[in-house]
């Protein structure tokens, strides 16, 4: 049974507000809801939608919002926030203001901080400090093995009592067969689902983009597909085996769709996500040795990237994440060997999949919404909605505008887009979490963006 956002995850809890937005286009694919409302958010729901024009407006602030499109505000299963331990690159305060920017009304924060979040201490202390310092709702994960060490289990049962979403040693994978597979039976009595970096290590080696032309011609060490999607082969037959649930983090290759498709065939509980940059960019990125292009799974293919999509249609891709990963200048800005494996996504998601895959009609619009709110049910959680009653999670969008990423600056306190200059069309206006403004464009005012 799926708990709302609000009330499972941790966040700061200010005011609702009373709120219009008159004459908007309301796009929810799953409740089915396509056409021009009001939309009315009162006590931190979805109150009513009306007609266009048709709410009074009381004491509510009205927006006009005709020719702008609302959505069920996104969710982000995957987001790395750096606490504690490297503040420097971000912290929860600049992570979920980065989030909120990008149109989330709730995230996941990945487990391996300096130290990894491997006791119930630390996820009582983490969920303290969203309550003070959260813009949105963020869930922790625990790793599944103490400090990440891939030898001993943590203490599953206990991590889950304190308030643990799920368990991930993300950055790395579970190397072991049998920690794993004991991982999958302890999983069965406590919850909560264990997200997989999917990695075999004796094949990446020292690998640093992808294994192919253009690894070949630039002299770098590659990175086979096969590192990949064997381990999500090996890792789907052991959930099969014990009756457990998985989710395989940022699908990159062919041939990992191809095993998550098999595994799901044959009724293993696997879901699957896939990363905008992934979707978007091939290795040929990474010719220039620019090393905002640098991030694991490196960028592949061609026909990886046309996989993926075609993945993400079928529904063999569950959900969109951003494997949001800060990191500082002095990580990248160093030879591409060198640099630190990561790029962030929050603020830049919903504008590039628009760009590059909507406009030209290489996915709908509905899709692209579905698959960035997807993640909340894969973690039991209620996906966002706008349908009369559900929790006010709304985002605010003009699917018109065109702006230059990082030409204001960035809400996260770092900069490592590979997006960066880029110019994109459709920019999130404001973002509604748990029927409060979390984030509102600073050039946005009652429905005049200027």
């Amino acid at each position: 049974m799926s708990a709302p956002i609000s009330e499972a995850l941790s966040g700061r809890d200010g005011e609702r507000v009373e709120l219009i937005l008159r004459g908007v286009t309301v796009l929810d694919p799953e409740a089915g809801i396509d056409g021009q409302h009001d939309v009315v958010i009162r006590d931190g729901l979805i109150a009513e939608l009306t007609g266009p024009g048709d709410a009074e407006g009381g004491s509510a602030e009205v927006v006009e919002a005709e020719g702008l499109h609302a959505f069920p505000a996104f969710f982000d299963p995957h987001v790395h926030l750096r606490t504690p331990g490297r503040e420097d690159e971000e912290d929860i305060q600049t992570g979920t203001r980065a989030a909120a920017a990008g149109g989330y009304c709730g995230i996941l924060a990945m487990a391996n901080t300096e130290p990894p979040v491997s006791t119930a201490a630390d996820v009582g202390s983490l969920r303290e400090r969203a309550e003070r310092e959260a813009s949105v709702p963020v869930g922790f994960l625990a790793t599944v093995t103490r400090e990440m060490k891939g030898t001993e289990l943590t203490e599953m049962a206990e991590l889950r009592d304190a308030g643990a979403i799920g368990f991930s040693d993300d950055g790395l994978p579970v190397n072991s067969a049998r920690v794993l597979r004991r991982a999958l039976q302890y999983q069965r009595l406590c919850g909560g689902v264990i997200a997989l970096h999917e990695e075999d290590p004796e094949l990446s080696a020292d690998g640093v983009m992808h294994e192919g032309p253009a690894s070949a011609l630039l002299g770098m060490a590659g990175i086979p597909s096969v590192s990949e999607s064997t381990m999500i082969a090996r890792d789907a037959a052991l959930a099969g085996y014990e009756d457990a649930r998985i989710h395989v983090q940022h699908l990159s290759a062919r041939e990992s769709v191809e095993a998550v498709r098999a595994a799901k065939s044959g009724g293993v509980r696997v879901s699957c996500e896939v990363t905008p940059h992934h979707l978007t960019l091939t290795d040929d990125a990474v010719r220039g040795l620019d090393a905002r292009f640098k991030m694991n799974p490196p960028l592949r293919s061609e026909d990886d990237r046309t996989a993926l999509i075609d993945a993400l249609r079928d529904g063999t891709i569950d959900c969109i994440a951003t494997d949001h990963a800060p990191h500082s200048a002095d990580e990248k800005e160093v030879p591409f060997e060198a640099a630190a494996m990561g790029v962030t996504g929050l603020e830049t998601a919903f504008s590039v999949l628009h760009t590059e895959l909507v406009l030209p009609g290489t996915i709908d619009l509905g899709l692209l919404v579905s698959k960035l709110g997807a993640g909340a049910e894969l973690f039991d959680l209620t996906r966002p909605t706008l349908a009369p009653g559900g929790e006010a999670n709304v985002v605010l969008c003009d699917l018109g505008a065109v702006w230059t990423v990082g030409e204001d600056g960035y809400e996260s306190r770092s900069s490592n887009s590979c997006f960066a200059g880029r110019e994109l069309q459709g920019r999130v206006l404001m973002t509604v979490a748990a029927g409060q403004v979390a984030y509102r464009l600073r050039s946005f005012s009652m429905g005049v963006a200027v």
